[in-house]
């Protein structure tokens, strides 16, 4: 039996990169690392391929080679999967759907064969079963949390390494904190649950023994979740990383108590991460309160960034606008705030409530809502009635995106990054890494109308901060993309 794994395309959003992946002739950021880890779950005798939609083109001899066509996806790939779906049935042929969107919004794609929802390691078994008896039910779910251990290594054969920059595994899932607008407990719950520390290091040594050597995104819901075991995690990666002379950096999600543990902000710094995402939100103390960011009060935000930043690691960060408690004063404090902080990859959204989240049914009793999520809250999309007048909160949205995103205050950005960021390791220079520079050097330093901010960011990295420098081409590399989404 022959199973098509199919990952559907992402839009062109603002963690696509896409603009800038062409300068390390790169396709994507990241591969499906959830079909890749069904894939290792499904016994050898099946015959497995995956096409990633973001990296080749799906084949109709692909559909019709298949027995079963698996889709996986986040809420933001929905049109894409549209497409897949209407593909496969002109074809006849069996769709197999899970994932975040499906777990989601199964109702709304009545034209799938059978979905395998909530945590594949629970619901794939019992899909699988019932396929050798030839005896499908429709749907396969459970509320089951499995434990991390039953997570196998995810099937890297199916992949063809040169078309992605980083490389993800998982080590937990689950957060201790419930945000009112997030999805992660509805989804995974609020007990962290973890790997063991071996069964991390085996899954780095599969990917050494595969030729990688880049960089690793841990795609934990909160990597410190549990902050004693995410250290013991750390002492292995320390000690892997000396034993094997491993040059690779980490980078992962966690939540901004980081900056209260020195013995985990050191730990994370030898292990080699060097970067996390953070969800700062906003600088108003009442709209914390409102979502439930209790992590995030009772602290000056912008030290709590700074201290992070002098242990090695750059900040990138979520922030929000449309809480209840936000005026009209929000968007000038927003784009203050930003500016402070020195985070340059800042995502700033509209808020959307997402299926399943407290916000959802809040809204929902108050009868608010008025349309599906887009899944991508920087696409001006609204899909609740809010308390703030509509016209009024696009347009404010829009000048905080237009102010930080502009050359000078992003650039500016930058340079706050640089003059609280403490380089502990530099980053190898490899041959992507220097076809990137002298991409930017063409296309940043002389194409571009802007160019006076690029050059200026050259130099003083160069000779103020040359432990970094290659960090700082990577910056303006990046808003080669912020440019193309927000200002284009």
């Amino acid at each position: 039996m022959k199973i098509l794994l199919v990952y559907p395309e992402y839009p062109d959003t603002f963690w696509g990169f896409k603009h800038s992946l062409k300068f390390i002739s790169k396709k994507a950021l990241l591969p499906p690392l959830g079909l890749l880890t069904i894939a290792s779950m499904i016994p050898d005798k099946y015959e497995r391929k995956l096409v990633d939609l973001n990296v080749a083109k799906l084949n109709d001899n692909d559909i019709i080679a298949a027995d079963y066509v698996f889709i996986s996806a986040m809420i933001t790939q929905k049109d894409s999967v549209k497409e897949i779906i209407d593909k496969c049935k002109k074809l006849n042929k069996k769709i197999v759907a899970g994932g975040p969107l499906f777990t989601s919004l199964y109702d709304q794609f009545s034209e799938i064969d059978h979905f395998i929802l909530d945590e594949g390691e629970i619901t794939l078994p019992l899909f699988l079963n019932d396929l050798e008896k030839n005896n499908l039910k429709r749907i396969y779910t459970s509320d089951k949390k499995p434990d991390m251990s039953l997570s196998p290594i995810p099937q890297w054969d199916l992949l063809d390494f040169k078309y992605y920059s980083k490389m993800p595994i998982q080590y937990s899932r689950g957060c201790p904190f419930d945000c009112e607008f997030c999805d992660i407990v509805n989804l995974n719950g609020r007990i962290p649950r973890t790997k063991k520390p071996l069964q991390v290091i085996k899954e780095l040594n599969s990917l050494v023994r595969k030729g990688w050597d880049g960089p690793i995104f841990i795609v934990d819901d909160n990597f410190i979740g549990n902050k004693s075991k995410s250290k013991e995690l750390l002492r292995y990666i320390i000690k892997w990383r000396r034993l094997t002379k491993r040059s690779m950096t980490f980078m992962t999600e966690v939540s901004l108590n980081l900056s209260d543990d020195d013995e985990l902000l050191a730990l994370m710094r030898d292990a080699g991460f060097n970067a996390v995402f953070v969800g700062l939100e906003t600088p108003s103390t009442e709209s914390l309160q409102e979502c439930g960011k209790y992590q995030n009060k009772n602290r000056s935000l912008v030290d709590s960034v700074k201290k992070i930043h002098q242990h090695g690691m750059e900040v990138s960060a979520g922030f929000i606008v449309g809480f209840d408690h936000d005026d009209e004063t929000i968007f000038d404090r927003q784009i203050e705030f930003i500016q402070k902080t020195g985070v340059v990859i800042a995502m700033v959204g509209l808020l959307q409530a997402l299926p399943g989240t407290k916000l959802y049914k809040r809204l929902k009793k108050e009868n608010r809502l008025i349309q599906d999520t887009s899944g991508n809250n920087t696409d001006t999309y609204l899909n609740f009635i809010p308390k703030m007048n509509e016209e009024k909160l696009l347009k404010g949205y829009k000048k905080i995106i237009s102010v930080i995103y502009s050359p000078k205050e992003y650039y500016e950005r930058v340079l706050t990054f640089f003059s609280d960021y403490k380089c502990y390791s530099s980053e190898k220079l490899t041959w992507s890494n220097i076809k990137a520079l002298f991409k930017s050097v063409f296309l940043l330093g002389i194409v571009e109308k802007d160019r006076k901010y690029y050059w200026k960011l050259f130099f003083i990295s160069l000779f103020k901060y040359p432990e970094s420098f290659s960090r700082a081409i990577k910056m303006a590399v990046f808003y080669a993309h912020f440019k193309r989404i927000f200002l284009n």
